[in-house]
C-alpha cells in the first residue's frame, strides 16, 4: 500500500507540476467599444463657442425626410418654430432635445475630414471635335440587384451587374467603359471638353455644365458601376509622383497637365464609373444621397453605417492648410464611395472656383459627435461592408 501511495502522490505531483507550467489560455479579446458614446454637452468641443442658429434652416431640410421617421417628429415640428438669429434659444434647443454621441473608430476619436464641391465645366449637347468626352446617363442594361429581402445581412449591398445570356457578369469598368468599343454609346447626356475635368466631376457626384448655346446644365450622381473606387491621388503617391504634402487636387491637375500621355492609363486604374441625371431649372445647388439639396458649408458627407443621413453633426477640425479651428454644427446630407468608416466625412463646400481651392486642400484631422433626439437610440456597431 505505501508503494502504491507514493506513486500516487508521484503521479499527483506531476500533473500539479505540468499544470502550473502549461501555458495558460489568451483571455478572450475585448469588445471593441461601440463607435458612439454618449457624453455631455461640455465634452463638445467648441460646442459653447460657436452659433449654431446657422444650422437650422439646414436641419429643416432634413426634417422634409425625417419627419416620417420615428423619434424626429417631434424635434423637427419644435425646430420649425424656431428663430435661427437667436443663437442662445438655438442651444438650448438642441440641449434640451438631443443626446450628443462621441464617433469614435474604436480606441481613436480623431479621423480624416475632407472636403468637396460642385466643379465647372464647358460642354455640349453635340459631340465635336472641341467637346469629345461623353457624360453619360444610367445604361439601360444596368442591373442593380438588391438582396436584403432574402439576406437581411447583406442589406448594405447593392450589386450591379449586366446580362450575358442567363449570366449575370460584373458591369463594364472604367476601362472598358472609355476604350474603343463603347458600349455605352446613346446614353450621353452631353459631351465636355476636358478627360481631367470629367473625372473630378465623377469623384465630386455632381456639376454644373455650361453649354456651348449659353445655358447651364446641373448634373448629378445618379447611380455607379459597381466597380470599387481606387484613388488616382494614393496611385501618384505610390509612384513617388508628388509628396503627401503636396497632394492636393490642384496638384493632380496639375500633374495631368504636364504628362497628357499617361493620364488615359492612371484614370482607368480607378475602375469605379459615375453615371449621371439632368437636374431641373429649381435646383441651385444639387441634392445629397438624403435627397435634400445640400447647403454650403453646412452639410456634410458621411458613413451612414454610423451616422444617421439627416442628423446634426458637430464636427471639430480645422481649415484647409491651416491650424485655424474649424467649430461648427453641420448636417449628415450625403455620402460617398471614399467616406468609409466611423469618424470619417467629407465638408461640402459650394459651387464654384474659390470652393474648388477650399475642398481641394482639405485634408485634416477631426472629431464628430452625432446629435440624436433621445426617443432614436444610436447604432451599437459598424456594420460590415
Amino acid at each position: 500500500m505505501s508503494i502504491l501511495r507514493s506513486r500516487l502522490l508521484l503521479f499527483g505531483s506531476l500533473f500539479l507540476l505540468f499544470a502550473a507550467c502549461a501555458p495558460k489560455p489568451a483571455p478572450p479579446p475585448l469588445a471593441p467599444p461601440p463607435p458612439l458614446q454618449a457624453v455631455g454637452w461640455h465634452e463638445v468641443d467648441g460646442w459653447l463657442e460657436e452659433d449654431p442658429g446657422p444650422a437650422v434652416p439646414v436641419f429643416l431640410r432634413s426634417c422634409q425626410v425625417l419627419r416620417n421617421r420615428p423619434g424626429w417628429d417631434s424635434v423637427c415640428e419644435a425646430a420649425a418654430l424656431l428663430d435661427p438669429a437667436d443663437g442662445e434659444t438655438v442651444r438650448a434647443f438642441f440641449e434640451s432635445r438631443f443626446i450628443p454621441y462621441r464617433i469614435s473608430n474604436g480606441e481613436s476619436t480623431e479621423g480624416l475630414i475632407t472636403g468637396y464641391y460642385i466643379p465647372d465645366l464647358r460642354g455640349s449637347r453635340s459631340r465635336s471635335e472641341q467637346y469629345s468626352r461623353p457624360l453619360y446617363g444610367i445604361p439601360d442594361d444596368l442591373l442593380v440587384i438588391d438582396l436584403r429581402n432574402v439576406y437581411p445581412e447583406l442589406g448594405d449591398y447593392r450589386l450591379r451587374g449586366r446580362l450575358e445570356g442567363r449570366r449575370v457578369v460584373p458591369y463594364f469598368d472604367r476601362g472598358a467603359i472609355d476604350g474603343e468599343g463603347k458600349p455605352l454609346r446613346g446614353n450621353e447626356i452631353c459631351w465636355v471638353k476636358d478627360p481631367v475635368e470629367l473625372f473630378f466631376l465623377h469623384i465630386q457626384g455632381s456639376g454644373r455644365i455650361t453649354l456651348d448655346d449659353g445655358s447651364v446644365l446641373m448634373v448629378n450622381y445618379a447611380d455607379q458601376n459597381g466597380h470599387p473606387y481606387r484613388s488616382i491621388g494614393k496611385l501618384l503617391l505610390e509612384r513617388g509622383a508628388m509628396t503627401p504634402n503636396q497632394m492636393s487636387m490642384q496638384n493632380i491637375r496639375a500633374w495631368a497637365r504636364t504628362h497628357p500621355e499617361e493620364v488615359g492609363q492612371l484614370l482607368a486604374e480607378n475602375p469605379s464609373y459615375i453615371f449621371f441625371r439632368e437636374l431641373g431649372e429649381n435646383f441651385d445647388m444639387p441634392p445629397g444621397a438624403l435627397g435634400v439639396p445640400l447647403t454650403p458649408a453646412r452639410s456634410l458627407a458621411v458613413d451612414p453605417r454610423t451616422t444617421p443621413l439627416g442628423a446634426p453633426v458637430f464636427l471639430a477640425t480645422t481649415w484647409p492648410n491651416s491650424p485655424t479651428p474649424l467649430k461648427q454644427l453641420m448636417v449628415a446630407q450625403d455620402t460617398g464611395g471614399a467616406i468609409k468608416g466611423a469618424v470619417r466625412a467629407d465638408f461640402f463646400w459650394g459651387a464654384g472656383e474659390e470652393a474648388g481651392a477650399y475642398a481641394g486642400r482639405m485634408k485634416q484631422s477631426g472629431r464628430m459627435w452625432v446629435l440624436l433626439p433621445a426617443a432614436v437610440p444610436p447604432p451599437t456597431r459598424l456594420a460590415e461592408r
